[in-house]
């Protein structure tokens, strides 16, 4: 199904569940407010279920049947059900539906698809310079497909323009790329010998331009603001506060993830190389290499996604003064986005 036919299911998704209930809540947002104080140890477990690459596969019917039951049944209300039907259903409308929206995420930028896309284009993008275009390309690739995950999976209970948010993207992309491409063209015009600054460079440059994309992609959100709830998912307000707070930790998961994935493989080839197996088998380097990113990505990105909650808290007080006589809580809630 592509993308246009997918949009026009999407208000099916919203009005099968506004239908059932008098006042709608998100499903996906109640269920991160009721988890919000889960463990790292829980989250990480639960991002591994939704990290599953099948997921990316689910049928629309598949996921309107699941929110259907999730806005029906009694029993879904508690996301602890021990009912299989219940916990696959929220296993398909988490890893498919944004929170913010109700919206279906589009195939290719759906959280299970971030492991597949991304751990190929790191090793690429680490790949020793042998030519502008061997330099270029794999950065475009890496920047343009970050950029726009983390656009759609970002907060988007703000209005923004399509152009505006065009924009947006392209000048993240093109400031990213040029950052990553930065450390291999001093390693092609300088001729670094050290063999420790060679493999480190790429990695900080990485860490840097990561953390920036996010930055830049999800901007709007400080600027505009995103939407704050109650605990019972009921919106309050816009604020900017928690919408730079968002942007912050995504940022700081962002850095943690791509630094760690970059810089333990290089580790690994740089103490393999040292060996009689690579002396015998150098074409090997580059399979244990692509391996060892997969293998460090595929734990890091459920880590990454673990390290704060989807659904952020911030104490009222230290809110705008025009959400706090909005509610009586002392805590009130913003959705993060991944």
């Amino acid at each position: 199904m592509s993308l246009e036919q997918e949009e026009e299911t999407q208000h099916g998704l919203l009005l099968g569940c506004s239908d059932a209930v008098p006042a709608f809540i998100e499903p996906n947002v109640r269920f991160w407010i009721t988890t919000v104080r889960q463990s790292f140890i829980r989250r990480f477990l639960q991002w591994t279920e939704l990290l599953d690459p099948t997921n990316v596969f689910i049928s629309v019917e598949s996921i309107e049947n699941s929110r259907h039951l999730l806005c029906t049944n009694e029993d879904a209300s508690n996301p602890a059900s021990e009912d299989q039907r219940i916990q696959e259903a929220w296993k398909r409308s988490l890893a498919t539906v944004h929170p913010d929206s109700s919206n279906l995420i589009p195939k290719l930028f759906r959280p299970a698809a971030f492991l597949p896309f991304m751990a190929p284009t790191v090793f690429l993008s680490m790949m020793p310079p042998k030519g502008i275009k061997s330099v270029i390309l794999p950065q475009v690739f890496l920047y343009t497909y970050m950029t726009m995950f983390n656009s759609i999976n970002g907060n988007r209970s703000y209005t923004c323009k399509p152009l505006e948010r065009s924009l947006l993207m392209a000048e993240a992309i093109a400031a990213s790329t040029f950052l990553g491409v930065v450390p291999h063209f001093i390693q092609i015009k300088y001729g670094l010998t050290n063999p420790w600054i060679k493999r480190l460079l790429p990695v900080v440059f990485l860490v840097q331009a990561s953390g920036m994309n996010v930055y830049m992609s999800r901007n709007i959100e400080s600027i505009k603001g995103i939407a704050v709830m109650d605990k019972e998912g009921n919106v309050l307000g816009h604020s900017t506060i928690a919408g730079t707070k968002a942007v912050r930790e995504t940022a700081v998961s962002r850095t943690v993830l791509f630094g760690t994935s970059a810089l333990i493989p290089e580790i690994f080839t740089y103490f393999f190389k040292r060996t009689q197996f690579f002396l015998k088998n150098p074409g090997s380097l580059w399979i244990l290499k692509l391996s060892c990113t997969f293998l460090t990505m595929g734990l890091m990105v459920p880590v990454s996604f673990s390290v704060f909650p989807q659904i952020g808290q911030i104490q009222c007080r230290s809110h705008e003064e025009k959400i706090q006589p909005s509610t009586e809580e002392t805590e009130i809630f913003y959705h993060r986005g991944v």
